[in-house]
């Protein structure tokens, strides 16, 4: 009697552990489908500064990229909206620049990553690869790894995607560095490979992603098309804070002196911020006292 009891107990125990375990089985499930039936889109209620998206027309060997962003910003929330086009001969693309923004410096391993594509005439157009940002939507890096935001290759002028930066945002520090990532002749071809993916995204969007699909590992990927291999795997590209180490080892970046030295005398932001609204924006961060733009 007592054995049958004891049996008769541990059935009737069991019984409500596996319905618990069925039950919970069941809405892993459930939101598992439900998260890989989420499909991007490029139609939603975006921010003012992420509305258009940029496209490219290919004729021969100069592109017009439409949609380009060129607000003029006297805060993060109080600024001039305006969208141009800008016509860019491929063959006088003759500098890449790279820009490293540090969002705040006591938290080093988080930052945002820029380039900036330069013309033999001085020219400048730089690409912001980030998430695209919905009306009264902020991020965070844990939802973006649960397609929650949509990517973009935001296309703007240097005195917008540059100079809210340095103008507008107290807490961040930003050095800009000259890129030696491809050798001479191949800045087309990376300007080409934005393009084509800016173009992409305008037809079929996709998800952003915290670790596979963000600014500096959709830059990694544009590098190493066009260059194999150029630059390798490594942590940073995870924590871009962390990249200046991989940019010095790897030769990535015109080096002024140590790794220390490049690093401070790459920041402008006092240079922007002092910018009285005359003159190129591009040409005044990059004068003297601010970065070596020595050819």
């Amino acid at each position: 009697m007592e054995g049958g009891t004891t049996s008769g107990a541990a059935v009737g125990f069991a019984w409500p552990v596996l319905l618990t375990g069925a039950l919970a089985l069941a809405l892993l499930i459930w939101l598992t489908l439900r998260h890989l039936s989420l499909r991007p889109s490029n139609d939603r209620s975006w921010v003012n500064d992420n509305e258009r998206m940029a496209t490219a027309d290919f004729n021969g060997d100069e592109v017009t990229i439409r949609n380009v962003r060129d607000f003029n910003w006297r805060s993060t929330r109080d600024f001039d909206e305006r969208w141009i086009d800008v016509k860019v001969n491929l063959d006088k693309i003759s500098k890449i620049w790279f820009v490293l923004e540090y969002f705040d410096p006591s938290k080093r391993q988080m930052a945002h990553t820029i380039m900036s594509f330069e013309t033999e005439d001085g020219e400048r157009l730089a690409c912001s690869i980030e998430v695209r940002r919905e009306k009264g939507e902020r991020y965070h890096p844990l939802k973006g790894m649960f397609r929650q935001y949509e990517l973009i290759y935001v296309w703007a002028t240097e005195r917008d995607v540059i100079g809210v930066r340095t103008r507008c945002r107290k807490k961040s520090v930003t050095h800009l560095f000259e890129a030696v990532v491809l050798g001479p002749g191949n800045e087309r071809r990376m300007l080409e490979s934005y393009l084509r993916r800016t173009n992409k995204l305008s037809e079929d969007p996709e998800w952003y992603n915290t670790i596979t699909n963000t600014c500096t590992t959709n830059i990694v990927r544009h590098v190493n098309e066009v260059y194999p291999g150029r630059v390798p795997r490594a942590i940073s590209i995870l924590l871009p804070g962390l990249s200046p180490k991989l940019l010095h080892r790897n030769n990535l970046v015109k080096m002024t002196g140590t790794l220390e030295e490049t690093l401070e005398m790459s920041i402008i932001d006092g240079k922007g911020d002092s910018w009285d609204g005359s003159g190129d924006f591009g040409d005044w961060i990059r004068s003297e006292g601010s970065i070596d733009s020595s050819p």
